[in-house]
């Protein structure tokens, strides 16, 4: 039928009836119901008689199988399954069992959707083949996998963010954990350190008690050694005191005889001073008699001066006697006066030493008895320890201790559980990670796998469809190939035809490169040579011929019946505007669609 006589509408029609929600016609379903109308139904009829002892729908016991789409103006839709409401997932899943997607244009080209697939972005073309040859579902199984695995991507991913905040959550509370750890070392340290502190001033009473015996005996010795020494001064003093005495009686009688000798001498000399007196006034008598006074003066003179010469000696004699006895009576009361000094301060040293060991007892008797109540204290906080360290030493400590603990005072008790608790979530979830970790190299092996299959399922299909796809090429005069890119991406992974006719090489089919009817031409050819591969028992395609000439168009035609032919039990669906030569073998059925009066009407004008 030509050009808006409603053609169009049936293939419409079907593919609305087999789940198509969006047309080129209309993004609302409801604009596809008659003008004036409130409804609208299509229904379709599928052959269900059992093929070697089953039926294509299993579902259905009837040999012809209903399928029916109802659409109201008010936007709602069902479907019927001989005459039983079913859910649209339903249906969609009974035709993708067999092979029936009213979206993929491979099965279902609408009009302009032959100059359409040259627009298809090489990805999608490689899809809706995949789709339409039955090998989607190893497209689906590297999906699923990939799927699972982003699954196991995200999990890994949330599980690491947790595991993250885990390790800064746990890094956060092993600190107070160690805190703690410190606090309970530190209490315990304490504890211990007072202890020591308590036997420390037991062990410093002892040392003093002991240091105290030491100079107790040092002291007695002292004494003892001090009397000793008294007892010897007074001994050796009592011996000055005799020899002072002795000097002294030596001294007096060589002084009384150096007086006697002294007196003596200055009588003796006053003689002979008279005596010479005497001579010198007898002298001028110059008589006999005074002769003989002066011969007996001058005997008594020499006599006298030889007695004064006699004393002279014996009073230097004396003289230096009594210096001697002096200088040793000097040296005796020096002596006597450094033994009554030296016996005085030992005097004094003894009673010192005495008064100090008085003393010494008195301070033995209180440290003994501090000494008591403190072990009785100590034994109360703790068993002995024996320490070398001071009282002061262990306290300092201990100060210094209270200070780390003060710096401790806001850990809880708290934190040791918590500590447990995030180190247990911790764990748990780093051996989650280990197991998502397993998972996923597992899922990535698998997706390598099943792209393996995939890739090797495509290459083994264009292997087959090249052979076709060229051998139907040159018989246009032209020649191609429909070949892979991409293959090592699946996500980039795409199908590209190239085409050239008339010996031109062959160049990627777009839409600027070839011509209209050039573009027809090679899609017919890939569609073609696609038959033998698709799974869908029902095929259309609208206005196939499309900017072709009418030798391509004839060239075409029988091509197209050549290849349906070899395929028995599948439907083909082909309209065109022009007269094509037509014979009974060529095709099944002939419908044509004429508008008379502006109302579509239709005729089947050949049926097989």
């Amino acid at each position: 039928g030509p050009n808006g006589a409603g053609k169009s509408s049936i293939l419409l029609a079907l593919s609305v009836a087999l789940g198509q929600t969006y047309t080129e016609r209309s993004r609302r379903l409801s604009d596809l119901i008659r003008r004036g109308e409130e409804a609208a139904r299509v229904t379709l009829l599928f052959d269900n008689r059992p093929v070697k002892g089953r039926r294509p729908i299993p579902g259905s016991n009837s040999d012809v199988f209903r399928l029916s789409r109802h659409l109201r103006r008010d936007g709602t839709y069902w479907f019927e399954a001989d005459y039983r409401h079913v859910p649209k997932s339903d249906v969609v899943r009974l035709l993708s069992n067999l092979g029936i997607n009213p979206d993929n244009m491979l099965i279902i080209m609408h009009q302009g959707m032959v100059e359409e697939f040259a627009l298809v972005s090489p990805e999608q073309r490689l899809q809706l083949v995949e789709e339409a040859v039955g090998l989607h579902p190893y497209r689906q199984k590297v999906l699923e996998a990939q799927t699972r695995l982003e699954g196991v991507l995200s999990e890994e991913a949330s599980v690491e963010k947790l595991l993250k905040e885990a390790e800064e959550n746990l890094a956060y509370w092993r600190e107070q954990h160690e805190r703690y750890q410190r606090k309970l070392q530190l209490v315990e340290k304490r504890k211990t350190l007072e202890v020591e502190l308590a036997w420390s001033y037991v062990s410093k009473l002892e040392g003093q008690l002991e240091s105290m015996v030491e100079e107790a005996e040092r002291l007695k010795r002292k004494l003892d050694k001090l009397f000793g020494k008294i007892e010897d001064s007074k001994s050796r003093r009592r011996k000055i005191m005799d020899d002072l005495e002795k000097y002294k009686l030596e001294f007096n009688v060589a002084l009384q005889r150096l007086v006697d000798a002294e007196r003596l001498d200055a009588s003796s000399r006053a003689k002979i001073e008279f005596a010479e007196e005497v001579l010198a006034r007898v002298k001028l008598l110059k008589s006999i008699e005074g002769e003989k006074w002066v011969r007996k003066i001058e005997d008594e003179k020499s006599a006298l001066e030889r007695k004064v010469e006699a004393l002279k000696d014996e009073i230097e004699r004396f003289r230096a006697k009594i210096g001697e006895i002096e200088g040793r009576l000097e040296r005796l009361r020096s002596q006597n006066l450094e033994a009554r000094v030296a016996e005085a301060l030992l005097e004094y040293q003894f009673r010192e030493a005495e008064a100090e060991l008085r003393k010494l007892y008195r301070e033995m008797d209180r440290v003994r008895e501090e000494l008591e109540q403190r072990k009785s204290e100590a034994e109360k906080v703790g068993s002995r320890i024996y320490t070398s360290r001071s009282p002061q030493e262990v306290s300092e400590e201990i100060k210094v201790l209270g200070a780390h603990l003060a710096a401790l005072a806001d850990v809880s008790e708290e934190a040791e559980k918590t500590y447990q608790r995030f180190l247990k979530t911790y764990e748990d979830l780093k051996e989650k990670l280990a197991i998502l970790a397993e998972n996923k190299r597992r899922l990535l092996e698998e997706v390598e796998l099943r792209k393996a299959v995939w890739l090797g399922k495509v290459k083994e299909l264009l292997l087959d469809l090249n052979q076709s796809y060229g051998k139907i090429l040159s018989s246009v005069g032209g020649r191609g190939e429909v070949r892979l890119i991409n293959p090592q991406s699946f996500e980039k992974a795409g199908l590209e035809l190239t085409v050239g006719f008339h010996g031109v090489p062959p160049r990627k089919l777009d839409a600027y490169t070839q011509s209209g009817g050039e573009r027809s031409v090679t899609i017919m050819a890939f569609l073609l040579a696609l038959q033998g591969h698709i799974a869908s028992p029902i095929r259309a395609v609208d206005e196939f011929d499309v900017h072709c000439d009418p030798r391509n168009r004839e060239l075409l035609w029988r091509l197209t019946v050549s290849t349906v032919r070899e395929f028995g039990d599948v439907q083909y669906i082909v309209i065109t505007p022009g007269q094509l030569p037509l014979t009974s073998e060529d095709v099944d059925n002939v419908i044509v669609v004429q508008k008379v009066g502006g109302k579509s009407q239709v005729k089947i004008v050949g049926e097989g």
